[in-house]
């Protein structure tokens, strides 16, 4: 399959960005003592994690160093997370460059649903991300835990970014089964579902979900390029044009210019990068084609 490298060089949506700062190193609840004293709760996975992840005692600072990172790769929007406490200024300074999204945990029930509808309100977040296996205690995808979550999210119109295959952090992995899809996009058919964090090793079977369910979707965060699944990449050229959404991992393990410079790499059709990078991204996130 010939690839191309034609790929839009402009209006880039990335759906998993950042701020560079210590307190994105801070580790999951659900990890054992032992392992909370490591530098970074998946270093392990990543060959070029910094000793320091901290940008300067100014806020500002990592902000303006992200917003710069993303003017030079073309990235018109990027999605960032609540959890990181310079999240709400961002997206007042920056309206038109940061989209927001709540980091959310199905053990908190109605107060859990109640936040969501809080920041939708004050921060017009769109969307919400789960990572079943870094809650304490971990809650399955399927779990009826997380059916408030899931029924707000269908109600707001918010998409669900949903970490998917064995954990970068040492967490339990099944709780993040993809086969798990499989009852919530029947449950939830309205809802719309994003796999994040690979899937492996089940990715030949989230393609066969990917077919099965309109609402399911893929990103490719936490992977560089070049180690992207097969499967993925082949149904991106088939019958996955419209399913598989570009997310990069500044600062949490991956560089902006380690991803863009292997991106030309990518084995993708010429019709394909318009969707992939962008596309795909602004219909799920409600933003402007």
């Amino acid at each position: 399959m010939q690839q191309s490298t034609s790929r839009p060089d402009s209006g880039i949506v990335d759906t998993l960005i950042g701020f560079r700062a210590e307190r994105h190193v801070k580790p999951v609840a659900a990890l054992r003592a032992a392992d909370k004293r490591e530098h970074h709760p998946h270093g392990y996975m990543f060959n070029d994690v910094p000793e320091e992840l901290h940008a300067g005692d100014d806020p500002q600072l990592a902000v303006r160093e992200t917003l710069d990172l993303m003017d030079a790769h073309g990235i018109e929007y990027g999605l960032v997370s609540l959890t990181d406490e310079r999240t709400p200024q961002a997206l007042r300074d920056h309206p038109g460059r940061f989209i927001g999204s709540l980091a959310v945990d199905g053990n908190r029930g109605m107060d859990q649903v109640r936040e969501i509808v809080a920041a939708h309100e004050e921060h017009g977040i769109r969307a919400v991300t789960t990572f079943p296996s870094g809650v304490n205690p971990p809650i399955p995808i399927n779990d009826k835990l997380w059916y408030p979550v899931y029924a707000k999210c269908v109600e707001l119109d918010l998409p669900v970014f949903v970490a998917t295959g064995v954990p970068g952090p040492r967490v339990k992995m099944m709780p993040q089964y993809v086969g798990h899809l499989d009852e919530v996009c029947y449950d939830f058919p309205e809802l719309k579902l994003v796999m994040r964090h690979g899937a492996e090793p089940w990715e030949d079977l989230a393609v066969k979900l990917l077919l099965k369910w309109p609402n399911l979707y893929y990103s490719t965060s936490g992977f560089a390029p070049k180690y992207i699944p097969r499967a993925i990449i082949d149904y991106a050229n088939t019958r996955g044009s419209d399913k598989i959404i570009y997310a990069g991992y500044f600062p949490f393990g991956l560089e902006l210019s380690r991803i863009f410079s292997e991106l030309d790499d990518l084995p993708l059709r010429e019709h394909v990068w318009p969707k992939f990078l962008s596309g795909n991204a602004r219909r799920v996130l409600n933003l402007p084609q």
